[in-house]
Protein backbone atom coordinates (compact mmCIF):
# COMPACT_ATOMS: atom_id res chain seq x y z
CA UNK A 1 0.00 0.00 0.00
CA UNK A 2 1.17 3.14 -0.69
CA UNK A 3 2.75 5.43 1.81
CA UNK A 4 0.09 7.52 3.52
CA UNK A 5 -2.66 5.06 2.17
CA UNK A 6 -4.50 3.26 5.25
CA UNK A 7 -7.38 2.09 5.17
CA UNK A 8 -9.91 1.03 8.14
CA UNK A 9 -10.66 -2.29 9.86
CA UNK A 10 -14.12 -1.78 8.67
CA UNK A 11 -13.39 -0.77 4.95
CA UNK A 12 -10.74 -3.66 4.99
CA UNK A 13 -14.14 -5.98 6.16
CA UNK A 14 -16.36 -4.60 3.69
CA UNK A 15 -13.61 -4.89 0.69
CA UNK A 16 -13.66 -8.83 2.12
CA UNK A 17 -17.57 -9.19 1.85
CA UNK A 18 -17.56 -7.49 -1.82
CA UNK A 19 -15.07 -9.79 -3.16
CA UNK A 20 -16.87 -12.77 -1.69
CA UNK A 21 -20.09 -11.51 -2.65
CA UNK A 22 -18.27 -11.33 -6.60
CA UNK A 23 -17.62 -15.26 -5.88
CA UNK A 24 -20.64 -16.23 -4.76
CA UNK A 25 -23.42 -17.99 -7.12
CA UNK A 26 -26.88 -18.69 -7.19
CA UNK A 27 -28.09 -21.84 -6.44
CA UNK A 28 -31.47 -23.75 -7.48
CA UNK A 29 -32.59 -26.70 -4.79
CA UNK A 30 -34.98 -29.21 -5.07
CA UNK A 31 -35.30 -31.09 -2.09
CA UNK A 32 -37.08 -34.53 -1.04
CA UNK A 33 -39.09 -34.00 2.15
CA UNK A 34 -38.55 -36.33 5.08
CA UNK A 35 -35.27 -37.63 6.33
CA UNK A 36 -34.03 -36.70 2.76
CA UNK A 37 -34.34 -33.02 3.55
CA UNK A 38 -32.76 -33.12 6.64
CA UNK A 39 -28.79 -34.20 5.68
CA UNK A 40 -29.33 -31.58 2.61
CA UNK A 41 -30.48 -28.95 5.14
CA UNK A 42 -26.54 -28.73 6.67
CA UNK A 43 -24.85 -27.95 3.23
CA UNK A 44 -27.30 -25.56 2.43
CA UNK A 45 -26.73 -23.63 5.62
CA UNK A 46 -22.79 -23.21 4.85
CA UNK A 47 -23.62 -22.44 1.22
CA UNK A 48 -25.97 -19.41 2.48
CA UNK A 49 -23.11 -18.39 4.87
CA UNK A 50 -20.98 -18.33 2.34
CA UNK A 51 -22.69 -15.71 0.40
CA UNK A 52 -24.18 -18.02 -2.03
CA UNK A 53 -28.14 -16.98 -3.22
CA UNK A 54 -29.77 -20.43 -2.49
CA UNK A 55 -33.28 -20.92 -3.36
CA UNK A 56 -35.51 -23.99 -2.05
CA UNK A 57 -38.89 -24.74 -4.36
CA UNK A 58 -40.87 -26.96 -2.17
CA UNK A 59 -44.66 -27.63 -1.90
CA UNK A 60 -46.46 -25.16 0.66
CA UNK A 61 -47.39 -28.62 2.62
CA UNK A 62 -44.18 -30.51 3.78
CA UNK A 63 -43.29 -32.44 7.52
CA UNK A 64 -39.75 -30.89 7.93
CA UNK A 65 -39.12 -28.47 4.93
CA UNK A 66 -38.96 -24.89 6.92
CA UNK A 67 -37.83 -21.47 6.07
CA UNK A 68 -34.50 -20.56 7.16
CA UNK A 69 -32.20 -17.45 7.25
CA UNK A 70 -29.81 -18.82 4.86
CA UNK A 71 -31.75 -19.54 1.55
CA UNK A 72 -34.94 -18.21 -0.01
CA UNK A 73 -37.82 -20.65 -0.26
CA UNK A 74 -39.86 -20.44 -3.23
CA UNK A 75 -43.28 -22.68 -2.78
CA UNK A 76 -46.13 -23.71 -4.69
CA UNK A 77 -49.75 -25.12 -4.01
CA UNK A 78 -50.27 -29.11 -3.69
CA UNK A 79 -53.61 -30.35 -4.10
CA UNK A 80 -53.55 -32.25 -0.56
CA UNK A 81 -53.48 -31.20 2.83
CA UNK A 82 -50.78 -31.66 6.16
CA UNK A 83 -53.28 -33.82 7.55
CA UNK A 84 -53.33 -36.05 4.38
CA UNK A 85 -49.57 -35.82 4.66
CA UNK A 86 -48.98 -36.77 7.93
CA UNK A 87 -51.10 -40.06 7.25
CA UNK A 88 -48.39 -41.24 4.86
CA UNK A 89 -45.88 -42.30 7.56
CA UNK A 90 -48.42 -42.87 9.93
CA UNK A 91 -50.07 -45.41 7.84
CA UNK A 92 -46.81 -47.10 6.52
CA UNK A 93 -45.86 -47.50 10.42
CA UNK A 94 -49.52 -48.91 11.03
CA UNK A 95 -49.01 -51.53 8.21
CA UNK A 96 -45.13 -52.55 9.20
CA UNK A 97 -46.98 -53.50 12.55
CA UNK A 98 -49.89 -54.59 11.21
CA UNK A 99 -50.02 -58.59 11.16
CA UNK A 100 -51.05 -61.51 8.84
CA UNK A 101 -49.32 -63.71 6.32
CA UNK A 102 -46.10 -62.38 4.16
CA UNK A 103 -48.69 -61.90 0.98
CA UNK A 104 -51.05 -60.34 3.35
CA UNK A 105 -48.31 -57.77 4.82
CA UNK A 106 -47.00 -57.37 0.74
CA UNK A 107 -50.74 -56.45 -0.36
CA UNK A 108 -50.80 -53.62 2.59
CA UNK A 109 -47.85 -52.54 2.01
CA UNK A 110 -48.23 -51.96 -1.41
CA UNK A 111 -51.23 -50.71 -1.50
CA UNK A 112 -49.29 -47.91 0.88
CA UNK A 113 -46.65 -47.38 -0.97
CA UNK A 114 -49.32 -46.75 -3.78
CA UNK A 115 -51.33 -44.04 -1.80
CA UNK A 116 -47.70 -42.36 -0.93
CA UNK A 117 -46.51 -42.33 -4.86
CA UNK A 118 -49.97 -40.66 -5.74
CA UNK A 119 -49.05 -37.59 -3.25
CA UNK A 120 -45.13 -37.32 -4.46
CA UNK A 121 -46.45 -37.71 -7.96
CA UNK A 122 -48.88 -34.65 -7.79
CA UNK A 123 -46.11 -32.64 -5.76
CA UNK A 124 -44.05 -32.99 -8.73
CA UNK A 125 -46.70 -32.27 -11.29
CA UNK A 126 -47.57 -29.09 -9.59
CA UNK A 127 -44.27 -27.68 -9.55
CA UNK A 128 -43.69 -28.58 -13.51
CA UNK A 129 -46.88 -27.12 -14.39
CA UNK A 130 -46.74 -24.19 -12.02
CA UNK A 131 -46.22 -21.34 -14.89
CA UNK A 132 -45.62 -18.62 -12.55
CA UNK A 133 -42.70 -20.48 -10.58
CA UNK A 134 -41.20 -22.21 -13.90
CA UNK A 135 -40.88 -18.54 -15.67
CA UNK A 136 -39.82 -17.02 -12.01
CA UNK A 137 -36.66 -19.85 -12.80
CA UNK A 138 -36.01 -19.48 -16.42
CA UNK A 139 -35.39 -15.57 -15.77
CA UNK A 140 -32.94 -16.26 -11.93
CA UNK A 141 -30.02 -17.67 -14.57
CA UNK A 142 -28.87 -20.00 -11.96
CA UNK A 143 -25.81 -21.73 -11.96
CA UNK A 144 -26.33 -25.12 -11.15
CA UNK A 145 -29.25 -27.02 -9.66
CA UNK A 146 -29.16 -28.99 -6.31
CA UNK A 147 -31.44 -32.16 -5.79
CA UNK A 148 -32.50 -35.39 -4.42
CA UNK A 149 -33.31 -37.36 -7.32
CA UNK A 150 -35.17 -39.81 -5.54
CA UNK A 151 -38.10 -38.16 -6.94
CA UNK A 152 -37.08 -36.59 -10.09
CA UNK A 153 -38.12 -32.97 -9.94
CA UNK A 154 -34.83 -31.89 -10.14
CA UNK A 155 -33.45 -33.88 -12.79
CA UNK A 156 -36.12 -32.66 -14.72
CA UNK A 157 -36.20 -28.69 -14.02
CA UNK A 158 -31.97 -29.22 -14.62
CA UNK A 159 -32.71 -30.68 -18.33
CA UNK A 160 -35.17 -27.81 -18.42
CA UNK A 161 -33.20 -25.50 -17.98
CA UNK A 162 -29.78 -26.82 -19.37
CA UNK A 163 -28.25 -26.58 -15.88
CA UNK A 164 -25.88 -28.74 -14.78
CA UNK A 165 -26.76 -30.62 -11.60
CA UNK A 166 -25.19 -32.08 -8.03
CA UNK A 167 -27.48 -34.76 -6.78
CA UNK A 168 -27.56 -35.73 -2.80
CA UNK A 169 -28.58 -39.05 -2.31
CA UNK A 170 -28.70 -42.48 0.12
CA UNK A 171 -29.92 -44.17 -3.04
CA UNK A 172 -32.00 -44.92 -5.96
CA UNK A 173 -34.67 -47.95 -6.25
CA UNK A 174 -33.06 -51.05 -8.69
CA UNK A 175 -29.99 -49.71 -8.28
CA UNK A 176 -31.03 -47.25 -10.71
CA UNK A 177 -27.91 -44.87 -9.67
CA UNK A 178 -25.33 -47.09 -11.04
CA UNK A 179 -27.02 -47.68 -13.70
CA UNK A 180 -26.72 -44.09 -14.74
CA UNK A 181 -23.60 -43.05 -14.10
CA UNK A 182 -22.75 -46.45 -15.93
CA UNK A 183 -20.98 -48.00 -13.03
CA UNK A 184 -20.22 -51.59 -13.02
CA UNK A 185 -22.59 -53.15 -9.86
CA UNK A 186 -21.45 -57.33 -10.54
CA UNK A 187 -24.03 -59.38 -8.63
CA UNK A 188 -21.33 -61.63 -7.38
CA UNK A 189 -20.53 -59.96 -5.25
CA UNK A 190 -22.41 -56.22 -4.85
CA UNK A 191 -25.74 -57.36 -2.71
CA UNK A 192 -28.56 -55.49 -4.20
CA UNK A 193 -31.24 -53.53 -2.18
CA UNK A 194 -33.85 -55.38 -0.63
CA UNK A 195 -31.16 -58.28 -0.23
CA UNK A 196 -30.34 -58.18 3.23
CA UNK A 197 -26.91 -60.30 2.04
CA UNK A 198 -23.43 -59.35 2.63
CA UNK A 199 -20.55 -58.66 0.28
CA UNK A 200 -19.58 -62.65 1.17
CA UNK A 201 -22.62 -64.33 0.10
CA UNK A 202 -23.58 -68.18 -0.09
CA UNK A 203 -24.68 -69.87 -3.53
CA UNK A 204 -28.05 -69.35 -2.50
CA UNK A 205 -27.77 -65.87 -1.12
CA UNK A 206 -25.76 -65.58 -4.70
CA UNK A 207 -28.94 -66.95 -6.52
CA UNK A 208 -30.99 -64.63 -4.69
CA UNK A 209 -29.13 -61.45 -5.62
CA UNK A 210 -28.98 -62.58 -9.15
CA UNK A 211 -32.63 -62.87 -9.11
CA UNK A 212 -33.03 -59.27 -8.06
CA UNK A 213 -30.63 -57.90 -10.43
CA UNK A 214 -32.61 -59.51 -12.98
CA UNK A 215 -35.88 -57.82 -11.88
CA UNK A 216 -34.25 -54.56 -11.24
CA UNK A 217 -35.31 -53.47 -15.03
CA UNK A 218 -38.98 -54.02 -14.98
CA UNK A 219 -38.47 -53.05 -10.90
CA UNK A 220 -37.38 -49.50 -12.18
CA UNK A 221 -39.66 -49.05 -15.47
CA UNK A 222 -42.48 -49.60 -12.63
CA UNK A 223 -41.35 -47.10 -10.32
CA UNK A 224 -40.70 -44.16 -12.70
CA UNK A 225 -43.70 -45.19 -15.34
CA UNK A 226 -45.65 -41.82 -14.36
CA UNK A 227 -42.26 -39.52 -13.96
CA UNK A 228 -41.18 -40.91 -17.04
CA UNK A 229 -44.44 -39.48 -18.95
CA UNK A 230 -44.56 -36.76 -16.97
CA UNK A 231 -40.87 -35.76 -18.06
CA UNK A 232 -41.91 -36.34 -21.75
CA UNK A 233 -44.81 -34.12 -21.52
CA UNK A 234 -42.77 -31.89 -20.05
CA UNK A 235 -40.32 -31.54 -22.10
CA UNK A 236 -41.86 -32.20 -25.31
CA UNK A 237 -39.61 -34.99 -26.30
CA UNK A 238 -39.58 -38.98 -25.09
CA UNK A 239 -36.84 -39.51 -22.44
CA UNK A 240 -36.50 -42.19 -19.57
CA UNK A 241 -35.80 -41.36 -16.28
CA UNK A 242 -32.34 -43.18 -16.48
CA UNK A 243 -31.59 -40.54 -19.40
CA UNK A 244 -32.37 -37.61 -17.00
CA UNK A 245 -30.01 -39.06 -14.15
CA UNK A 246 -27.28 -39.85 -16.46
CA UNK A 247 -26.73 -35.92 -16.74
CA UNK A 248 -25.89 -35.40 -13.65
CA UNK A 249 -22.39 -33.71 -12.98
CA UNK A 250 -21.63 -34.88 -9.63
CA UNK A 251 -23.17 -37.67 -7.18
CA UNK A 252 -22.89 -36.73 -3.84
CA UNK A 253 -23.99 -40.49 -2.03
CA UNK A 254 -24.03 -40.35 1.70
CA UNK A 255 -21.99 -43.50 1.93
CA UNK A 256 -18.85 -44.66 3.64
CA UNK A 257 -16.49 -47.50 3.01
CA UNK A 258 -16.53 -48.21 6.62
CA UNK A 259 -20.18 -48.64 6.75
CA UNK A 260 -20.56 -49.76 2.86
CA UNK A 261 -19.02 -53.10 1.18
CA UNK A 262 -16.47 -52.26 -1.12
CA UNK A 263 -17.57 -51.94 -4.47
CA UNK A 264 -16.82 -49.84 -7.97
CA UNK A 265 -17.60 -46.50 -8.43
CA UNK A 266 -17.38 -43.76 -10.77
CA UNK A 267 -15.40 -40.18 -10.67
CA UNK A 268 -18.49 -38.41 -10.52
CA UNK A 269 -19.26 -39.98 -7.40
CA UNK A 270 -18.25 -38.85 -4.26
CA UNK A 271 -18.85 -41.00 -1.08
CA UNK A 272 -19.97 -37.84 1.67
CA UNK A 273 -20.84 -40.56 4.50
CA UNK A 274 -21.43 -39.22 7.79
CA UNK A 275 -22.33 -35.63 7.03
CA UNK A 276 -24.84 -35.47 9.61
CA UNK A 277 -22.15 -36.13 12.47
CA UNK A 278 -22.22 -32.61 14.01
CA UNK A 279 -20.01 -31.68 16.59
CA UNK A 280 -20.94 -32.66 20.27
CA UNK A 281 -23.21 -29.38 21.50
CA UNK A 282 -23.59 -29.19 25.26
CA UNK A 283 -26.81 -31.05 26.74
CA UNK A 284 -29.54 -29.07 28.35
CA UNK A 285 -29.93 -28.85 31.86
CA UNK A 286 -32.81 -31.74 31.34
CA UNK A 287 -30.90 -34.12 29.93
CA UNK A 288 -27.95 -33.41 31.82
CA UNK A 289 -29.28 -34.22 34.73
CA UNK A 290 -31.05 -37.43 33.61
CA UNK A 291 -27.48 -38.43 31.95
CA UNK A 292 -26.05 -37.66 35.40
CA UNK A 293 -28.49 -39.07 37.35
CA UNK A 294 -27.55 -42.57 36.25
CA UNK A 295 -24.86 -43.24 37.77
CA UNK A 296 -22.20 -45.41 36.84
CA UNK A 297 -24.04 -47.54 34.73
CA UNK A 298 -24.82 -44.67 31.92
CA UNK A 299 -27.64 -44.73 29.57
CA UNK A 300 -28.97 -45.98 26.33
CA UNK A 301 -30.32 -44.05 24.10
CA UNK A 302 -33.81 -45.39 22.40
CA UNK A 303 -35.71 -43.89 18.73
CA UNK A 304 -36.93 -45.44 16.12
CA UNK A 305 -36.87 -42.26 14.49
CA UNK A 306 -39.21 -39.21 13.50
CA UNK A 307 -41.49 -41.13 11.45
CA UNK A 308 -42.97 -43.35 14.58
CA UNK A 309 -45.22 -41.72 16.57
CA UNK A 310 -47.07 -44.60 18.67
CA UNK A 311 -46.88 -48.28 18.16
CA UNK A 312 -48.86 -50.97 19.03
CA UNK A 313 -49.78 -51.49 23.09
CA UNK A 314 -48.31 -54.96 22.75
CA UNK A 315 -45.44 -54.23 21.59
CA UNK A 316 -44.76 -51.18 23.47
CA UNK A 317 -45.48 -53.14 26.99
CA UNK A 318 -43.06 -55.98 25.57
CA UNK A 319 -40.47 -52.97 24.65
CA UNK A 320 -40.74 -51.70 28.32
CA UNK A 321 -40.61 -54.88 30.13
CA UNK A 322 -37.31 -55.37 28.41
CA UNK A 323 -35.95 -52.26 29.43
CA UNK A 324 -36.40 -52.70 32.62
CA UNK A 325 -34.09 -55.74 32.45
CA UNK A 326 -30.83 -53.50 32.58
CA UNK A 327 -29.63 -51.09 34.98
CA UNK A 328 -29.15 -48.80 32.38
CA UNK A 329 -31.42 -45.28 32.56
CA UNK A 330 -33.33 -45.59 29.47
CA UNK A 331 -33.83 -42.56 26.94
CA UNK A 332 -36.60 -43.31 24.79
CA UNK A 333 -37.89 -41.13 22.13
CA UNK A 334 -41.79 -42.01 21.93
CA UNK A 335 -44.64 -39.79 21.66
CA UNK A 336 -47.47 -42.67 21.77
CA UNK A 337 -49.15 -43.57 24.86
CA UNK A 338 -47.22 -44.39 27.79
CA UNK A 339 -46.88 -48.15 28.21
CA UNK A 340 -48.85 -49.22 31.78
CA UNK A 341 -45.54 -51.29 33.13
CA UNK A 342 -43.15 -48.78 32.42
CA UNK A 343 -40.22 -49.10 34.46
CA UNK A 344 -38.82 -46.41 36.70
CA UNK A 345 -35.43 -46.64 34.55
CA UNK A 346 -37.14 -45.15 31.31
CA UNK A 347 -37.25 -42.14 31.03
CA UNK A 348 -40.27 -40.93 28.16
CA UNK A 349 -39.17 -37.75 25.95
CA UNK A 350 -41.43 -36.05 22.60
CA UNK A 351 -37.59 -35.44 21.40
CA UNK A 352 -34.14 -35.81 22.22
CA UNK A 353 -30.96 -34.76 20.89
CA UNK A 354 -29.71 -37.86 19.47
CA UNK A 355 -25.89 -37.17 17.98
CA UNK A 356 -25.68 -34.87 21.55
CA UNK A 357 -26.73 -38.14 24.26
CA UNK A 358 -24.36 -40.54 21.55
CA UNK A 359 -21.42 -38.31 21.87
CA UNK A 360 -21.49 -38.48 25.61
CA UNK A 361 -18.82 -40.80 27.33
CA UNK A 362 -22.06 -42.64 29.70
CA UNK A 363 -24.10 -43.80 26.58
CA UNK A 364 -23.42 -47.21 26.87
CA UNK A 365 -26.22 -48.93 24.05
CA UNK A 366 -27.72 -47.19 20.98
CA UNK A 367 -31.37 -48.63 20.01
CA UNK A 368 -32.44 -47.94 16.65
CA UNK A 369 -34.76 -48.54 13.70
CA UNK A 370 -31.53 -48.63 11.44
CA UNK A 371 -31.94 -45.41 9.42
CA UNK A 372 -28.79 -44.26 7.51
CA UNK A 373 -28.33 -41.04 9.67
CA UNK A 374 -28.87 -42.76 13.00
CA UNK A 375 -26.42 -45.44 11.88
CA UNK A 376 -23.99 -43.08 11.24
CA UNK A 377 -24.23 -41.06 14.13
CA UNK A 378 -23.95 -44.51 16.06
CA UNK A 379 -20.77 -44.94 14.17
CA UNK A 380 -19.32 -41.46 14.77
CA UNK A 381 -19.68 -41.48 18.16
CA UNK A 382 -18.67 -45.39 18.63
CA UNK A 383 -22.32 -46.50 20.01
CA UNK A 384 -22.82 -50.20 19.80
CA UNK A 385 -26.10 -51.09 18.68
CA UNK A 386 -29.60 -52.96 18.45
CA UNK A 387 -31.37 -52.30 15.15
CA UNK A 388 -35.07 -52.73 15.01
CA UNK A 389 -35.71 -52.09 10.73
CA UNK A 390 -38.69 -51.08 9.87
CA UNK A 391 -38.54 -51.30 6.14
CA UNK A 392 -37.18 -49.65 3.36
CA UNK A 393 -33.27 -50.00 3.23
CA UNK A 394 -33.45 -50.18 7.00
CA UNK A 395 -33.10 -54.08 6.78
CA UNK A 396 -29.96 -53.73 4.74
CA UNK A 397 -28.31 -51.47 7.15
CA UNK A 398 -28.80 -53.40 10.03
CA UNK A 399 -26.85 -56.04 7.94
CA UNK A 400 -24.28 -54.32 7.50
CA UNK A 401 -23.62 -53.10 11.20
CA UNK A 402 -24.12 -56.73 12.52
CA UNK A 403 -21.52 -58.08 9.66
CA UNK A 404 -18.99 -55.73 10.69
CA UNK A 405 -19.89 -57.08 14.60
CA UNK A 406 -20.96 -54.04 15.52
CA UNK A 407 -24.28 -54.47 16.78
CA UNK A 408 -27.56 -56.82 17.31
CA UNK A 409 -30.48 -57.18 14.70
CA UNK A 410 -33.93 -58.08 16.05
CA UNK A 411 -36.98 -58.81 13.77
CA UNK A 412 -39.53 -55.64 15.31
CA UNK A 413 -42.99 -57.89 14.43
CA UNK A 414 -41.28 -60.94 15.88
CA UNK A 415 -38.96 -60.32 18.88
CA UNK A 416 -40.31 -61.14 22.32
CA UNK A 417 -39.22 -59.36 25.63
CA UNK A 418 -36.58 -61.54 26.41
CA UNK A 419 -34.82 -61.11 22.42
CA UNK A 420 -35.28 -57.29 23.31
CA UNK A 421 -33.05 -57.93 26.90
CA UNK A 422 -30.91 -60.70 25.37
CA UNK A 423 -29.60 -58.68 22.70
CA UNK A 424 -29.07 -55.34 24.61
CA UNK A 425 -27.59 -56.97 27.48
CA UNK A 426 -24.88 -58.50 24.50
CA UNK A 427 -24.05 -55.01 22.93
CA UNK A 428 -23.84 -53.15 26.75
CA UNK A 429 -21.64 -56.05 28.74
CA UNK A 430 -19.66 -57.83 25.44
CA UNK A 431 -16.75 -56.30 24.71
CA UNK A 432 -16.47 -56.80 21.39
CA UNK A 433 -19.26 -54.61 20.43
CA UNK A 434 -17.82 -51.71 21.71
CA UNK A 435 -14.46 -52.78 20.43
CA UNK A 436 -15.56 -53.37 17.10
CA UNK A 437 -17.69 -50.15 16.99
CA UNK A 438 -14.37 -48.08 18.04
CA UNK A 439 -12.60 -49.66 15.21
CA UNK A 440 -15.42 -48.71 12.81
CA UNK A 441 -15.15 -44.94 14.25
CA UNK A 442 -11.27 -44.65 14.29
CA UNK A 443 -11.47 -45.64 10.53
CA UNK A 444 -14.67 -43.52 10.05
CA UNK A 445 -13.08 -40.42 11.22
CA UNK A 446 -9.79 -40.52 10.41
CA UNK A 447 -9.82 -38.59 6.66
CA UNK A 448 -8.56 -35.25 5.42
CA UNK A 449 -11.60 -33.22 5.17
CA UNK A 450 -15.35 -33.55 6.94
CA UNK A 451 -17.58 -34.43 4.59
CA UNK A 452 -19.95 -31.87 4.88
CA UNK A 453 -16.69 -29.50 3.82
CA UNK A 454 -16.23 -31.90 0.85
CA UNK A 455 -20.17 -31.70 -0.26
CA UNK A 456 -19.93 -28.00 0.17
CA UNK A 457 -16.84 -27.93 -2.14
CA UNK A 458 -18.23 -30.39 -5.00
CA UNK A 459 -21.59 -27.60 -5.23
CA UNK A 460 -19.23 -24.69 -6.30
CA UNK A 461 -16.83 -26.56 -8.14
CA UNK A 462 -20.03 -27.16 -10.22
CA UNK A 463 -21.49 -23.71 -9.94
CA UNK A 464 -17.85 -22.65 -10.96
CA UNK A 465 -17.23 -24.38 -13.48
CA UNK A 466 -20.89 -25.04 -15.29
CA UNK A 467 -20.62 -28.58 -14.39
CA UNK A 468 -17.70 -31.42 -14.58
CA UNK A 469 -18.01 -32.96 -18.03
CA UNK A 470 -14.23 -34.17 -17.39
CA UNK A 471 -15.36 -36.49 -14.91
CA UNK A 472 -18.11 -38.00 -17.45
CA UNK A 473 -16.99 -41.72 -18.94
CA UNK A 474 -17.12 -42.23 -22.48
CA UNK A 475 -19.88 -45.36 -21.67
CA UNK A 476 -22.58 -42.77 -21.95
CA UNK A 477 -21.90 -42.64 -25.59
CA UNK A 478 -22.06 -45.90 -26.50
CA UNK A 479 -25.17 -48.23 -27.31
CA UNK A 480 -25.61 -51.12 -25.39
CA UNK A 481 -23.66 -53.47 -27.85
CA UNK A 482 -20.63 -51.04 -27.76
CA UNK A 483 -20.81 -50.94 -24.20
CA UNK A 484 -20.25 -54.88 -24.10
CA UNK A 485 -18.27 -54.76 -27.27
CA UNK A 486 -20.56 -57.01 -28.86
CA UNK A 487 -19.58 -55.23 -32.22
CA UNK A 488 -15.89 -56.16 -32.29
CA UNK A 489 -16.84 -60.13 -30.83
CA UNK A 490 -18.95 -60.58 -33.79
CA UNK A 491 -16.22 -58.87 -36.26
CA UNK A 492 -13.55 -61.00 -34.43
CA UNK A 493 -15.48 -64.18 -34.98
CA UNK A 494 -16.36 -63.35 -38.58
CA UNK A 495 -12.45 -62.95 -39.15
CA UNK A 496 -12.01 -66.28 -37.14
CA UNK A 497 -14.25 -68.21 -39.00
CA UNK A 498 -13.74 -66.69 -42.40
CA UNK A 499 -9.85 -67.96 -42.09
CA UNK A 500 -10.63 -71.47 -40.80
CA UNK A 501 -13.47 -71.22 -43.61
CA UNK A 502 -10.53 -69.94 -45.96
CA UNK A 503 -8.14 -72.70 -44.70
CA UNK A 504 -10.71 -75.44 -44.41
CA UNK A 505 -10.89 -74.80 -48.58
CA UNK A 506 -7.18 -74.66 -48.92
CA UNK A 507 -6.83 -77.94 -47.71
CA UNK A 508 -9.66 -79.22 -49.56
CA UNK A 509 -8.38 -77.96 -52.55
CA UNK A 510 -4.82 -79.01 -51.72
CA UNK A 511 -6.51 -82.81 -50.93
CA UNK A 512 -8.53 -82.69 -53.78
CA UNK A 513 -5.58 -81.65 -56.35
CA UNK A 514 -3.47 -84.54 -54.28
CA UNK A 515 -5.31 -87.58 -54.96
CA UNK A 516 -6.69 -86.35 -58.44
CA UNK A 517 -2.68 -86.28 -59.48
CA UNK A 518 -2.02 -89.97 -58.12
CA UNK A 519 -5.34 -91.16 -59.61
CA UNK A 520 -4.34 -89.80 -63.13
CA UNK A 521 -0.48 -91.32 -62.10
CA UNK A 522 -1.98 -95.02 -61.19
CA UNK A 523 -3.95 -94.85 -64.60
CA UNK A 524 -1.11 -93.36 -67.01
CA UNK A 525 0.39 -97.08 -65.15
CA UNK A 526 -1.69 -99.59 -65.80
CA UNK A 527 -2.02 -98.26 -69.70
CA UNK A 528 1.71 -98.85 -70.32
CA UNK A 529 1.62 -102.38 -68.76
CA UNK A 530 -0.91 -103.55 -70.90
Amino acid sequence: MAPGLRASPRAVVLLLSLLGLAAAGKLLVVPVDGSHWLSMREVLDILGQKGHEVVVVAPEVTMHIKPSKNFVMKTYPVPFTQEELDEVPQGLIKEVFEGGSFLERVVRLYQQAKKSSVLFLATCSHLLHNKELIRYLEESKFDAVFTDPFLPCGPILAEYLSLPSVYFMRGLPCTLDYKATQCPSPVSYVPRTFSSSSDHMTFPERVKNFLIGLSEPLLCHLFYLNYESLASEFLQREVTVQELFSRASVWLMRYDFVFEYPRPIMPNMVYIGGINCLQKKPLSKEFEAMVNASGEHGVVVFSLGSMVSEIPMKKAMEIAEALGTVPQTVLWRYTGKAPPNLPKNVKLVKWLPQNDLLAHPKTRAFITHGGSHGVYEGICNAVPMVLMPLFGDQMDNAKRVESRGAGLTLNILEMTSNDISTALKAVINDKKYKENIQRLSDLHLDRPIHPLDLAVHWVEFVMRHKGAPHLRPAAHDLNWVQYHSLDVIAFLAAVVLLALFISFKCCLCCCRRCFCKKGRTRKAAKAKSH
